[in-house]
């Protein structure tokens, strides 16, 4: 019965860790669903990308209310995580304080800790108040509804939990140290639980212990259960945005990618040494080309990586000229949609043995309009806001070329623009004579 405490928590910590795992394991399969693409170039440049924007927080601070409070979150929430190993080794072993040793440098991590946390809690409630009290524009759109605004609201009621916790653990253990109970021995410095302390004087000193071991229990396992929610959550990014920023694309925004098929074609049309009515001999192995993206699985892995990094921040959508003016485009939707379509997926795998099975469903119409898509004006100015880099142009760019090349379904003015450059060599309906009739004019 001695170490029954020892064996419940590495029972516990075995069963979160193994949960995750698998978690984890499904989303590289769901991204690994995706295209390939290269995206191994120019490594020096795609690790400051990764320094700068996704630890740095560089692009948060564009906004800087919302970027030093997230910075404070952000901050206090792997810092204070540090704690987590000491927490994790005193379950294991039945210690307490295990890194106590350091002496004075135990002390200022503790306290620096401490501080931290209390800065936590007072962005977590102004964050609170951004969404459900002052209501930003950007957090009560059409697509923030139902699971959305419930599960961004979870993610601050979990961190305001978490926070006051372990400031509860630490008053009462402060207080148990004082006492001289059992092996509470004194240890760390505590600037900020030194002022609840005072709410255990009186106490029977069995009891403050009660409080915290339960406080401890609470805030460990709370913790774990936060790190399995986060598949479910949009706070993936919180692990998702390192990679994300490092395989971004490293191009110039304007640049657009050409298909590797047209490119061909085009070349062999002016290839003036090509018999123009050769037909190429037909490849058994080769898949039917397809161009442009239907359907989750036609999008590049980085794009799907893209779909489950979004924070659903909004700031996309915010600066969006199309959105702005009323259009029904949202790249924050585009995102959302495309993790959800990739969700689905997953799970028909994961019902089917491994294998999808077409369910008449596609990402394009289901649940992305073309609406949507030719709301767009290609102007990245998406793409320059998102604080971790993602690309919703890119995705709509693929579907457009799908609606174009795959189904000839573009607005009528774009179909009129293509059919005058395919007879006259230019996007106006004038024939190249007569094009420069104008000059003669009086």
């Amino acid at each position: 019965m001695e170490y029954l405490d020892n064996i419940l928590f590495a029972v516990i910590l075995g069963l979160a860790i193994g949960y995750f795992t698998i978690n984890v394991k499904k989303l590289l399969r769901n991204i690994k669903l995706g295209q390939d693409i290269d995206r191994s170039d120019n490594p020096k440049a795609r690790w400051k990308n990764m320094v700068m924007i996704a630890l740095g927080q560089s692009k948060m601070i564009k906004r800087p209310i919302a970027g030093f409070l997230h910075i404070i979150v952000y901050a206090g929430f792997i810092i204070i995580n540090i704690e987590v190993l000491e927490i994790i080794i005193d379950g294991i072993f039945g210690t307490h304080r295990v890194f106590s040793f350091l002496g004075g440098f135990y002390s200022f991590l503790i306290g620096s800790f401490e501080i931290l946390a209390f800065l936590v809690l007072i962005s977590v409630i102004v964050f609170w108040s951004r969404r459900n009290i002052i209501k930003l524009k950007r957090f009560v759109s059409s697509d923030l509804k139902s699971w959305p605004k419930s599960d961004a609201n979870y993610i601050l009621y979990f961190e305001i939990v978490l926070m006051s916790l372990f400031l509860i653990m630490n008053a009462s253990d402060l207080w148990l140290q004082q006492m001289g109970y059992s092996h509470y021995h004194e240890a760390g410095a505590f600037p900020i639980s030194g002022f609840i302390k005072p709410i255990f004087d009186g106490m029977n000193v069995g009891m403050v212990a009660i409080i915290e071991r339960t406080t401890w229990w609470l805030h460990i396992t709370g913790i774990l259960i936060f790190l399995n929610y986060l598949y479910f959550s949009k706070h993936l990014h919180i692990l998702l945005a390192f990679p994300n920023t490092y395989f971004a694309n490293l191009n110039p925004l304007g640049k657009f990618n050409n298909l590797e098929s047209v490119t061909a074609e085009v070349k062999l049309m002016m290839d003036p040494n090509a018999d123009p009515y050769a037909t190429p001999a037909p490849d058994a192995n080769a898949a039917p080309i397809k161009f442009g993206a239907s359907d989750v699985q036609d999008l590049n892995w980085v794009q799907l990586l893209n779909a489950y990094t979004c924070t659903e921040c909004g700031r996309c959508t915010s600066s969006c000229p199309a959105n702005i003016t009323g259009k029904k485009l949202s790249p924050r939707k585009i995102m959302m949609d495309t993790r959800d379509r990739l969700e689905e997926v997953g799970k028909n795998i994961d019902a089917n043995k491994g294998i999808f099975i077409p369910d008449n469903k596609t990402l394009l119409n289901d649940y992305i309009t073309p609406e949507e898509l030719w709301a767009c004006t290609s102007c990245n100015a998406c793409v320059e806001e998102c604080p971790v880099n993602i690309s919703p142009l890119s995705i709509i760019m693929d579907m457009r070329r799908y609606l174009v090349m795959e189904q000839s379904a573009a607005p009528m003015s774009l179909n009129a623009m293509m059919t005058n450059v395919e007879n006259n060599g230019a996007p106006w309906q004038y024939n190249q004579q007569d094009r420069l009739n104008w000059k003669n004019e009086s």
